[in-house]
């Protein structure tokens, strides 16, 4: 009997593209699945949609509502509700290729102390506007953005990607979006869940905070497709951000600071002690 997989598909107001999604969940090759969906208060048609699709399958779909919280507290909620070993997220508007978890979960078996497993993406896009052909152009291609690794198909130990001297640099998510990702559930008994105090970054400070604790691997293949769209979650936030720089800062100094390249430490020491003078000047002011 083959592991089970959790699908995990956090949604709001996702009616537009959420079938195309659960075709493709429905349509993958690998054979013991649940489908898991964390709603978030949907005002649109979203959970009539999976109830119908409840019809069309034998796979078990299960529907679990959620008070929203933000994004990260939704992720979180879904993979709390998961039954798998490995946890599969596939965001509303996105699509996975039908060998995507088989490919996948035959990797991280074929080695020890597999934590992620991720796969290069085909980006679907309106090439009509000029942000979005920008936006192609800068992450379409992630893999190729490190300096010393020479990423192919395969596993290697998460310490030698966050020693890497181009982990934080433009393109600074180099694993990719959720929907690129496999994850062993025991990664969040480990390091604990998404950090909800973040809107952009959420996900990469999750893949570098694994790292020091399990090995990573990447298939090289398109095996997921990535919607770009205004009305999508991150679009949003990257709108009506605030700058997440210095809480970066805090949160990679705690958590992977040693592990770093020395010139991240020297880069986060600096923005820790100038955080702290800038502190210290306003309590004098008070």
């Amino acid at each position: 009997m083959s592991l089970l997989v959790s699908i995990c598909i956090p949604t709001y107001n996702g009616a537009t593209y959420l079938a195309e999604a659960l075709d493709s969940a429905l349509a993958q090759s690998y054979p013991n699945l649940e489908i898991v969906v964390s709603d978030d208060a949907s005002t649109d048609g979203t959970l009539e949609i999976v109830e119908r699709y409840k019809t069309k399958t034998k796979i078990p779909i299960y529907i679990h509502l959620h008070q929203p919280k933000g994004i990260g507290a939704n992720w979180n909620h879904c993979v709390k509700q998961a039954n798998g070993k490995y946890i599969k997220f596939l965001f509303q508007d996105d699509v996975l290729e039908p060998h995507c978890i088989e490919r996948m979960v035959a990797l991280a078996e074929g080695s020890k102390n597999v934590g992620l497993v991720y796969c290069k993406r085909t980006i679907i896009y309106d090439v009509s506007k000029r942000f979005d052909g920008d936006w192609v152009r800068n992450f379409s291609t992630l893999h190729k953005s490190w300096h010393a690794l020479t990423i192919k198909e395969g596993v290697l130990s998460g310490k030698v990607y966050l020693k890497d001297r181009n982990l934080l640099d433009h393109p600074s998510n180099k694993i990719g979006e959720p929907t690129a990702v496999l994850l062993n559930k025991s990664c969040f008994e480990k390091v604990g869940y998404f950090n909800t105090k973040l809107d952009q970054a959420l996900d990469l400070e999750y893949w570098y905070r694994i790292m020091p604790h399990f090995n990573i691997g990447f298939v090289d293949d398109c095996l997921v497709k990535f919607r770009l769209h205004d009305t999508q979650a991150s679009q949003i936030n990257a709108k009506n951000k605030v700058n997440e720089v210095k809480r970066l800062s805090w949160v990679f100094f705690k958590t992977i600071f040693r592990f770093l390249h020395y010139r991240y430490q020297k880069g986060l020491l600096k923005d820790i002690l100038y955080v702290r003078e800038l502190r210290r000047f306003f309590k004098k002011k008070v």
